[in-house]
């Protein structure tokens, strides 16, 4: 029986000297969904992803995948657990072509030697799944753009059979098209029964990308909730923890499209 969460952060916790960071904080994700984490600066959104993938350790509180507790102490052992994280700032080689990228430190081998032949073609197949076939993988990584290089962060996370993704403001970088490309690669991911947190300051990624969005602020969580029937002016709302309609009025903004938000995000620093 397949549990109803593949995530579940319960009552989580964390202190530094002098800043309660997280205040009983729950989270939850599901099997094949796209859940937004989202607050202002400094909400927390940071340190309860780095308390997943072994950053940071929590003072109290769970972390359950696929029903079992897990409590990570290091990023290389979330990473055995099927948690891969993609940061604003890739972890990626630069010098090192697109396929030993992918595979670094798990290359396949034949007679003890490294089997470049199979390491080429299973980076073909993978970045070929993600839609994103023409790509020369024996190339060096640097000569490629961020677009690309994010899918090359994407499909070592594949070839590791994560479950579960994190993506840190994916998109800061890139372009219209290159977004397209990237939400096209996520919603392939949701197929195979891949799960995304995704981490971003952009509303209307949400509603393009997400099934929901969890809302966090001052270390606390707001609320959880669906996409689906969620407008734009509620969810500024919960981020702001007030009626985002006065600031609307005060910077002489009506419409409830994306860009009326805009001056508000440059006042509340979000």
């Amino acid at each position: 029986m397949q549990e109803k969460y593949l995530l579940e952060m319960r009552e989580i916790t964390k202190r530094f000297p002098g800043v309660l960071a997280l205040d009983n904080v729950d989270f939850s994700l599901g099997n094949n969904e796209v859940h937004a984490l989202m607050g202002e600066n400094g909400a927390g959104k940071s340190t309860l992803i780095k308390l997943l993938t072994g950053i940071h350790h929590k003072n109290s509180g769970q972390i359950i995948l696929n029903g079992e507790q897990i409590n990570p102490l290091r990023a290389s052992q979330a990473q055995e657990l099927g948690i891969s994280t993609i940061y604003q700032e890739l972890n990626l080689i630069p010098y090192l072509s697109i396929c030993e990228n992918i595979f670094i430190g798990r290359e396949p081998k034949k007679l003890g030697l490294i089997d470049w032949k199979t390491v080429e073609t299973k980076s073909k197949k993978i970045l070929g799944d993600m839609g994103v076939a023409d790509i020369n993988v024996k190339e060096p990584l640097y000569k490629q753009s961020v677009a690309v290089q994010q899918m090359v962060a994407i499909a070592r996370a594949i070839s590791i059979e994560a479950k579960l993704l994190v993506m840190d403001e994916p998109t800061s970088s890139l372009n219209e098209k290159e977004v397209n490309i990237l939400f096209n690669v996520i919603r392939k991911l949701k197929k195979e029964n891949i799960s995304v947190i995704f981490i971003t300051h952009r509303i209307d990624e949400v509603f393009e990308i997400c099934d929901k969005v969890t809302v966090l602020k001052d270390g606390k969580r707001v609320g959880e909730f669906q996409v689906k029937g969620l407008t734009q002016l509620s969810l500024v709302s919960s981020m702001i923890g007030r009626d985002a309609t006065s600031l609307m009025k005060s910077h002489k903004t009506y419409s409830t499209d994306l860009k009326s938000f805009e001056p508000i995000f440059k006042a509340i620093n979000i």
